[in-house]
């Protein structure tokens, strides 16, 4: 039995509801050569529009962010340190300008590490996960057991963005 893709409603909510929610959930991705790959989400961190100065869209529209303003359930890939493709999830109505960082995934910590297992490059930007043939969400049951915490590696939003305690982070050992 397939389970079921989570489509745009789950994807409507904020960031921080939709980041915990995401811990347990299945990560599909089907590669090239038609072979697919099951994993599920234990981290995942929140960023929450224009005011949140941690997210990229607090710098406005630009090229590179423009993704962030659409509607829920879309893909945002971007390059760091020249080599490294990161997941994230935009959430809420468009113009919300919220996503999720996928920075966990079941034999996998770091957002880097998730980008590169999975293979991404640029032509993932603004995928729709619920009709995308090469990447999308399946659900799974809730999560109870997990932690909160604050973000990584946003020193320079200041505070209060970099004590928002929200990373959430799944041990794959709890709740089975």
């Amino acid at each position: 039995m397939t389970a079921k893709r989570l489509d745009y409603s789950f994807f409507k909510s904020d960031s921080p509801s939709v980041a915990c929610e995401l811990l347990g959930k299945v990560l599909v991705r089907r590669f090239p050569d038609g072979s697919e790959k099951r994993y599920r989400i234990t981290e995942a961190e929140a960023y929450w529009g224009t005011d949140d100065l941690a997210c990229h869209a607090s710098k406005g529209r630009t090229e590179r962010t423009e993704v962030i303003f659409g509607p829920g359930g879309t893909v945002y890939v971007y390059l760091i340190y020249g080599q490294y493709w990161l997941l994230n999830f935009v959430t809420g109505e468009p113009g919300d300008a919220s996503a999720v960082l996928i920075r966990g995934i079941e034999g996998f910590s770091g957002p880097g590490r998730v980008g590169r297992e999975l293979q991404l490059d640029r032509s993932f930007y603004g995928e729709k996960l619920n009709v995308s043939e090469r990447l999308w969400v399946e659900d799974a049951p809730a999560v109870t057991h997990y932690t909160a915490g604050p973000r990584i590696g946003i020193h320079y939003a200041g505070e209060p963005w970099m004590s928002k305690a929200w990373r959430f982070c799944w041990e794959s050992g709890d709740d089975r």
